[in-house]
C-alpha cells in the first residue's frame, strides 16, 4: 500500500472526525455564552469541568487581546464566529477536505 492509498482511505474518517470536533466546540463555546447569564454557576465544579476546561485556554488567551465590551466579556461570541468560519472552510459544502475527498472518489 502506497502513501497515497493510505491517505485517500484515512480521508472519510479524518473528515467526520474534524466535523465533529469542531460542530462540539463550537457547542461547548455556546453553552459558555448561555453560562454567562448565570454567574452563580462554577466552571471548576462537577459536570461544568466539560464545558470550562476545553475552552479556558483559548478564552484566557484572547481576554487578553480583546476587554470586555461594557463589562460583557465576548470573547466566546468571537470564538463561535471563527470556529464555525473554520468549520465552513475546511469541512463545510464547499469546504478545502470535502473537497479533497470528493475528488479522491471519484479517482477510486
Amino acid at each position: 500500500m502506497t502513501a497515497v492509498s493510505v491517505l485517500v482511505s484515512a480521508l472519510p474518517v479524518l473528515h467526520t472526525a474534524l466535523a465533529l470536533g469542531l460542530a462540539a466546540w463550537t457547542l461547548l463555546f455556546l453553552f459558555r455564552i448561555v453560562l454567562t447569564w448565570y454567574p452563580q454557576v462554577d466552571l471548576n465544579r462537577g459536570a461544568m469541568r466539560l464545558i470550562g476546561w476545553p475552552t479556558e485556554g483559548l478564552l484566557r488567551f484572547s481576554r487578553r487581546l480583546i476587554p470586555a465590551i461594557g463589562g460583557v466579556d465576548v470573547t466566546p461570541v468571537i470564538w463561535v464566529g471563527l470556529i464555525s468560519l473554520l468549520r465552513e472552510l475546511v469541512v463545510g459544502q464547499q469546504g478545502l477536505l470535502t473537497q479533497v475527498l470528493r475528488q479522491s472518489q471519484s479517482i477510486v
